[in-house]
């Protein structure tokens, strides 16, 4: 009776698809771990812009100009919504411009002050830009 067994080449066979599987299970693994900590900064960022869009919109409009060139980085780090420093964040930092647009076109930046200002709002993570926003804050 011929016994039934496996060979070597079927072992070595087997041996190297698994490794092949285990390569491959490696590999999307590191992609799935760098998504999800690109997706941690975004979120991150995204709550930074929040922050300054409420700090702006709970502001006089006349104080709205001040702002204007504001960067809120390290040492301090960025800031809240009230102005409060955050310290848990302290690689990225807020840069902050305020322009004058015009009544008719909010695409269009005028010297004169006028009705509307453009606040833009941009993020960076160790002085690499992540995100950055921009709103438009009425006279009114």
């Amino acid at each position: 009776m011929k016994k039934q067994a496996f060979t070597l080449i079927e072992v070595l066979i087997a041996i190297i698809l698994i490794g092949l599987a285990i390569a491959s299970l490696l590999g999307a693994n590191i992609a799935f771990t760098r998504a999800n900590g690109s997706g941690a900064e975004l979120s991150t960022a995204e709550f930074l812009v929040e922050q300054i869009r409420e700090l702006t919109a709970m502001k006089v409009y006349t104080d709205l100009p001040a702002f204007n060139g504001k960067t809120y980085s390290h040492p301090n780090g960025p800031i809240g919504s009230n102005g409060e420093v955050l310290t848990d964040f302290a690689s990225y930092s807020q840069q902050i411009a305020v322009e004058n647009v015009s009544d008719a076109n909010f695409t269009s930046v005028v010297v004169n002050p006028t009705n509307f200002v453009r606040v833009t709002t941009s993020i960076y993570l160790n002085g690499k830009k992540i995100t950055s926003a921009c709103w438009i804050r009425a006279k009114y």
